[in-house]
């Protein structure tokens, strides 16, 4: 019977030893990134999150293919909120891989009257554009992270 509670000690050390260590594997989720048009939101985790990318790496990873995509109708508002550590850096919207604003350090910004899908003379309205949160200091010289976001444009 001693040996049978032995067995069983050591099976229930052994399964809580196994547990800790998939645990500690795990790593700790990135902030979140939060896009809004209308009544329609997309919140997603970053594609690449260091504690230091060069620009090239932060361009290339605003390229990378979004994991959510958002449908969006002519007129309406931007909305984009991130978490308060990315604010506290910074962070500034890039478009298909392209800085398009300043750096801000809010954690809510609404681009009032964004015509994203404003059509070229002689050309159609795009499809499709692809929208990148970009966690970057005031200079844009130092970089972290990147979440990415395909807009659907609705009216097309």
């Amino acid at each position: 019977m001693t040996s049978q509670r032995s067995r069983r000690a050591v099976a229930a050390l052994g399964a809580v030893s196994a547990g800790l260590l998939v645990l500690s594997a795990c790593e700790k989720p990135t902030p979140i990134a939060t896009v809004t048009f209308g009544k329609n939101s997309v919140s997603a985790e970053a594609k690449c999150y260091e504690d230091e990318l060069s620009r090239e790496q932060a361009t290339k990873c605003a390229m990378k293919k979004a994991s959510d995509t958002i449908k969006v109708e002519q007129g309406e508002v931007l909305r984009v909120g991130v978490d308060p550590e990315i604010a506290d850096e910074g962070w500034a919207l890039w478009i298909n891989g392209q800085q398009a604003t300043d750096t801000f350090n809010k954690t809510y910004y609404a681009f009032q009257g964004a015509d994203l899908f404003a059509s070229q003379q002689g050309q159609a309205p795009q499809k499709n554009l692809y929208i990148s949160v970009v966690e970057q200091n005031k200079a844009g010289s130092k970089f972290r992270g990147v979440w990415n976001f395909k807009l659907e444009n609705a009216d097309a």
